[in-house]
């Protein structure tokens, strides 16, 4: 244990070594080779220096030393014969097993110091910019200790809590499932149906309820990625999970089911197009696709595509209109608790990042069946862009729960491949294996509407023709697939290069915190025994 030295005369702690007569700098060049070596050599400027009862007794401590280095000398050691770096080079390696286990044993190692003093931006200009990042900075330590907390809960579980804990967390991702399910069924029997109401002589009476029954499948799509998140976010923190999990059990829930709904829309169409897949069908049998609902199943697709759009902008607007901007008025008017609860409002990014790839995926599916859509798609992003950038600056906080950067650059674009491998699907199966509508569109009599694109390359001059069907033969496929496969294992090895850098660069980090905490034990070791002395 270290004893403090005597204090001074107000009763505090002693005195800072800059408010005493400090060492010279040539006595501290003396002492740095004992610290390198790790040898206590008798009492000395480092780490605290000499005090002033030191100074009054230099003459005992100057023979004691003189008395230590005869002994040392007299020992028959291999050491003394060795010059100081040889000898410091053996100090440090046996004892640095000692400083590992006595780290593993302290745990004094932690991350919290790597984000306090390596997690400021030194460029930051204006207070507002200062105020977010010191925010960010809080916000992580709190992350990081919440689930140190919740760690060390999960660590003094009983077998009867754990079964508590799974229990709970069994029921309410039932309790997820169950939703999802009624959510997928609800757009599906919505896209059946709208069939079969707009026949019905009530709805052919009233053309805002006709219009409302052509929309019904987009309404209820966008009514469900509406309203399913806010559950979810209720949801999540009930499982005992850490708040950086939470999260992501958040973002993926919240991705299955946009891009979920949006798959059984297709599948819902796909089975009235083709009549379930089955071409030997009543329906189906004499053009190859249902004639009697879908005349033109290309312009359905397309309008499906369109009126998913749509909703998109329209519920954007109205939550900013509607609800956003009502709450920021409610906490004006109310300044007290309820004002504050009711009107604080977060700037939730993941979600918004989550809404442009689903957007992005419905014009992808609908772009070949509607051309103009990606110019509306366009449209729309600009509006909402700026007035989602007025409602921010305005009405919104930042976010008390943030997404984490290494897992950002990983997560968005996985989802954003897969929204263009689902778009894929649909747009390649209507061009291979789904005869074209014969009443309209432009590839009326064509078998397929890839059957179109060989009699459209025959028109083309000779040396187009042949360029073309160059780029389908194996001379020119062979050596494409070897580049590609060159680039990948290039581009795979300087990932893997880059992987072994970052985590050597860790491991040296590591290793001077280690250092830095051995030296700080080390030197209250020292100065504990100094005052022994």
């Amino acid at each position: 244990m270290w004893e403090p030295e005597a204090r001074d005369s107000s009763g505090g702690w002693p005195v800072p070594r800059g408010a005493r007569a400090g060492p010279s700098l040539s006595s501290v060049l003396n002492e740095l080779p004992s610290a390198a070596t790790l040898r206590y050599r008798g009492p000395g400027v480092l780490p605290w220096g000499a005090s002033e009862e030191e100074e009054e007794d230099g003459d005992r401590n100057i023979q004691a030393i003189a008395e230590a280095a005869q002994k040392e000398l007299e020992e028959p050691l291999p050491s003394r014969e060795l010059p100081w770096p040889l000898q410091a080079r053996r100090a440090h390696s046996s004892v640095s097993g000692l400083k590992q286990t006595l780290l593993a044993e302290s745990g004094a190692l932690t991350s919290f110091s790597h984000r306090v003093f390596t997690a400021w931006d030194f460029g930051l200009c204006g207070d507002a910019h200062v105020r977010l990042r010191q925010r960010s900075i809080l916000y992580e330590l709190q992350v990081e200790l919440e689930e140190a907390v919740v760690r060390r809960q999960a660590a003094v579980r009983t077998l009867g809590q754990q079964a508590w804990m799974w229990s709970v967390r069994i029921l309410l991702n039932l309790l997820v499932i169950a939703l999802l399910g009624a959510a997928f069924y609800g757009v599906y029997w919505a896209t059946g149906a709208t069939v079969d109401l707009q026949e019905m002589p009530l709805v052919q009476e009233m053309p805002l309820l006709k219009l409302g029954v052509d929309y019904l499948p987009s309404i209820f799509i966008s009514g469900v990625n509406f309203l399913l998140p806010p559950v979810f976010k209720l949801i999540a923190p009930l499982e005992g999970y850490t708040r950086s999990r939470q999260i992501v059990f958040i973002l993926l829930r919240t991705v299955f089911l946009r891009l979920a709904s949006l798959l059984v829309l297709l599948f819902s169409l796909w089975n009235q197009i083709t009549c379930g897949g089955k071409a030997e069908a009543e329906e189906c049998k004499t053009c190859g696709y249902n004639y009697k609902e879908l005349p033109c199943w290309e312009t359905r697709l397309g309008q499906e595509m369109y009126k998913l759009l749509l909703f998109d902008l329209l519920t954007g607007l109205a939550v900013m209109l509607l609800i956003q901007f009502p709450r920021k008025l409610l906490c004006g008017l109310c300044p007290g608790a309820l004002g504050r609860v009711v009107g604080t409002q977060e700037f939730q990014v993941p979600d918004e990042v989550l809404g442009l790839i689903y957007a992005q995926t419905v014009v992808w599916v609908g772009s070949f069946f509607c051309p103009l859509l990606p110019l509306l798609n366009t449209v729309k992003f600009l509006l909402l862009f700026y007035l989602k950038k007025f409602t921010l600056f305005s009405t919104c906080s930042p976010a008390s729960r943030t997404f984490r950067a290494s897992t950002v650059n990983f997560f968005f674009p996985l989802v954003l491949l897969l929204g263009l491998a689902i778009s894929a699907v649909p747009v390649l199966y209507s061009l291979f294996l789904i005869p074209p509508s014969k009443l309209c569109g432009p590839f009326q009599g064509q078998s397929s509407i890839w059957a179109h694109i060989p009699e459209s390359i025959y028109t083309l001059p000779q040396t187009v023709q042949d360029f073309l069907f160059f780029l389908g033969t194996q001379a020119f496929a062979v050596p494409l697939l070897l580049i590609s496969s060159i680039l990948m294992a290039y581009t795979l090895a300087l990932a893997n290069s880059y992987g072994r850098l970052i985590s050597e660069l860790k491991r040296q980090i590591e290793t001077e915190a280690r250092n830095k905490v051995f030296l700080a034990q080390r030197a209250v070791a020292l100065s504990s025994a100094r005052g022994a002395l």
